[in-house]
C-alpha cells in the first residue's frame, strides 16, 4: 500500500472513530457532519470523499459488526465448535457490539429499511452538498455499488443450515424462521423492562432458543 492509500485509509478511520465518539455522546440524530469532522480535525468537504451521508457512515459502522462476528466465528470454527456453540458466539458478539454502540441499534433493528429519501439531518444548507452530490451520482452510475444492508442474518442462516445438515439442529423448523428468531432477540431485549443488563438478557434468551432448536433425538449436545 502506497503512502497516499495509507493516508486515505487513516483519514477514513479517523472519521469513523470521531463519529463513534460523537454518536456516543450526543446520539445519532443530534450529531451533525460538522460535529464529526470537528472532532476528526478535518474539513467538512473531506467527509464526502469517503461517505455520501451521515447514514452511509452509520452503515459502515454496522458493517464492522459483520466483520467482528465473522472473526469470532472463524476462531470458534478453528476450535471445532458445534453449530449451536457457533450460534451462541454470534449472538454474544452481536449483543456486546450493540451494547457498546447503542447508536447503531435503530439501524440494526430496522434491517433492510433505508431512509434515503428522508429529510436531511446533517445540518447542511438546502440541497445536497456538492461533494455528496458527486458521490451519490457515482454510486447511481454503478461505479461504487453499496450493500446497504449488513449480512448478519445471512451469517446465522449459514450456521443453522450447517447445523441441520450435521444433525445438531432440528430440521422440522425452517432455517429462515430460526434466523429470524435470533434477529428478534435484540429487539425484545432492547425494549425489555426486566432488571437485567442488555447482554445478560440476550444471553438468557439465546440459551432458551438454542435449547429449543437442539436436535435431542440424535444426541446433540446442549449449549
Amino acid at each position: 500500500m502506497g503512502r497516499r492509500e495509507r493516508k486515505k485509509l487513516q483519514s477514513r478511520r479517523t472519521i469513523l472513530e470521531a463519529a463513534i465518539s460523537e454518536f456516543s455522546k450526543k446520539g445519532y440524530k443530534d450529531t451533525s457532519v460538522a460535529d464529526i469532522m470537528s472532532t476528526a480535525d478535518l474539513g467538512i468537504g473531506t467527509f464526502y470523499n469517503y461517505f455520501t451521508s451521515k447514514e452511509d457512515l452509520l452503515f459502515s459502522l454496522l458493517e464492522r459488526l459483520s466483520e467482528t462476528i465473522r472473526m469470532a466465528l472463524a476462531e470458534a470454527r478453528a476450535a471445532e465448535r458445534t453449530s449451536l456453540e457457533l450460534l451462541e458466539v454470534g449472538a454474544r458478539v452481536t449483543a456486546k457490539f450493540l451494547d457498546e454502540n447503542r447508536f447503531v441499534m435503530p439501524l440494526f433493528l430496522a434491517g433492510a429499511q433505508h431512509m434515503a429519501h428522508s429529510a436531511p439531518t446533517d445540518g447542511m444548507p438546502h440541497g445536497r452538498h456538492p461533494h455528496a452530490a458527486k458521490a451519490e451520482d457515482a454510486a447511481q452510475e454503478g461505479k461504487r455499488p453499496r450493500r446497504m444492508t449488513p449480512q448478519i442474518k445471512q451469517v446465522f442462516t449459514e450456521i443453522i443450515t450447517e447445523g441441520q445438515a450435521a444433525g445438531e439442529i432440528r430440521a422440522d423448523v425452517p432455517v429462515d424462521l430460526i434466523a429470524e428468531m435470533f434477529h428478534s432477540l435484540y429487539q425484545a431485549a432492547a425494549f425489555s423492562h426486566l432488571e437485567l443488563s442488555f447482554q445478560e438478557n440476550i444471553a438468557l434468551k439465546t440459551r432458551l432458543l438454542l435449547d429449543g432448536i437442539c436436535k435431542r433425538s440424535e444426541g446433540a449436545a446442549r449449549v
